[in-house]
């Protein structure tokens, strides 16, 4: 088990951008696999961005595809969403995510993939 600290968030116009960290504590980390979601008010959680535990293979949900993208620095362990042209939809909690089946082959895009979480951080997109 890993524990995860957002920080990054915090209030940008339409169009900016804002860059989420991950860190985690444990070496593990480095042989799991990454993710982000978003929480919206009244909405579910979703699948935002993973990234395998080499950082050689990654998948994004379709809205955020060609805006967003994930990266990691296993020597810091940390992980990273890069948020480019921002949009009000974006507007959630966000939260990164790691897989504790150690270099699981598959990525995976839903909740149960992964094991532990971060407490998530604040992205507000307005004018």
């Amino acid at each position: 088990q890993v524990q995860l600290v957002e920080s990054g968030g915090g209030w940008v116009q339409p169009g900016g951008s804002l860059r989420l960290s991950c860190e985690a504590s444990g070496r593990a980390f480095s042989n799991m696999n990454g993710a982000w979601f978003r929480q919206a008010p009244g909405k579910d959680r979703e699948f935002v961005a993973a990234v395998d535990w080499s950082g050689g293979s990654k998948m994004y949900d379709g809205p955020v595809n060609g805006r967003f993208a994930v990266s990691r620095d296993n020597a810091k362990n940390a992980m990273y969403l890069q948020m480019n042209n921002l949009e009000p939809e974006d507007t959630a909690v966000y939260y990164c995510a790691a897989d504790n089946v150690i270099r699981r082959a598959t990525l995976g895009s839903t909740d149960n993939y992964y094991s532990d979480w971060g407490q998530g951080t604040q992205v507000t997109v307005s004018k």
